[in-house]
């Protein structure tokens, strides 16, 4: 799975469509390949690490279109699905890619944890309204899913799966405020453009605890962290709630930090 095989699919695609791309370039390379397919406005999403531990990984990329196109229509600035050629997902040489349009930013300019949790409340007022399907676990079958890739390759999961564990027994005690979610709401997921902050990346959405999106952006660990951000935000999540999500955050971060290492 190399980066120039993702890059020629995600061309091939786009120039089926009549969307020429002659200087492609790539601008992350982590979960998944981001390619902008210059001269084109238009941004190719191509599963990577996702595809190994996602076994719908094509309905997680179809779900960050819907959910994106949706708030788009409600005037929510979000990068929205591409307007070009057919936004996918598409299947081309074993990769799994969806077309966004290219929204031009300032990649070295990032809001800080306190600026995004505060611009969180609107994002959520509007998820709210969202009627589309979505996963009712979100982060734990990523979880499970990475345990057993993991463990697959010989790595020693026991720790991880342990604390798994005494996490899913707390889980239903915190599983409160439940309502679509943004998932992975830290700041790199909010582009900041000439216009302003416009919010990327609806991959994870699920249907969860509003603490979960809350303990994205508490930055620490403790009482008084969780308590700050849910100060921040607005209320609306209870901070030992995001005491307990940001618990199940580190385990997933660090799960996939692991994954990283070992793929």
């Amino acid at each position: 799975m190399s980066t120039s095989a993702a890059v020629r699919a995600a061309v091939s695609v786009a120039a089926s469509f009549g969307v020429v791309s002659t200087d492609p370039v790539v601008l992350q390379d982590g979960s998944n390949y981001i390619v902008h397919l210059r001269p084109a406005p238009v941004v190719a999403r191509i599963a990577r690490r996702t595809a190994l531990v996602r076994p719908s990984v094509a309905d997680h990329l179809a779900r960050d279109l819907s959910v994106s196109a949706f708030l788009a229509s409600r005037g929510v600035p979000v990068v929205a699905p591409s307007a070009e050629l057919p936004p996918g997902p598409h299947l081309s040489d074993g990769f799994v890619l969806t077309f966004s349009t290219h929204v031009p930013h300032d990649p070295s300019v990032e809001l800080t944890r306190p600026e995004v949790l505060k611009l969180l409340p609107d994002l959520h007022a509007e998820l709210r309204s969202y009627a589309g399907p979505l996963p009712l676990r979100g982060p734990l079958d990523d979880v499970d899913n990475t345990l057993a890739y993991l463990e697959g390759r010989g790595v020693a999961v026991e720790e991880f799966r342990e604390r798994r564990d005494e996490l899913l027994e707390s889980w239903d005690a915190h599983y409160n405020d439940v309502q679509p979610l943004h998932g992975d709401s830290h700041y790199g997921n909010v582009l900041m453009t000439a216009a302003g902050p416009v919010w990327n990346d609806f991959e994870d959405t699920w249907r969860g605890p509003v603490a979960w999106d809350v303990a994205c952006l508490a930055g620490a660990r403790g009482k008084e962290a969780a308590q700050r951000a849910v100060e921040i935000y607005g209320g609306g999540a209870a901070p030992s709630d995001v005491e307990f999500q940001l618990e199940a955050r580190i385990l997933f971060g660090t799960l996939w930090g692991v994954l990283m290492e070992n793929s």
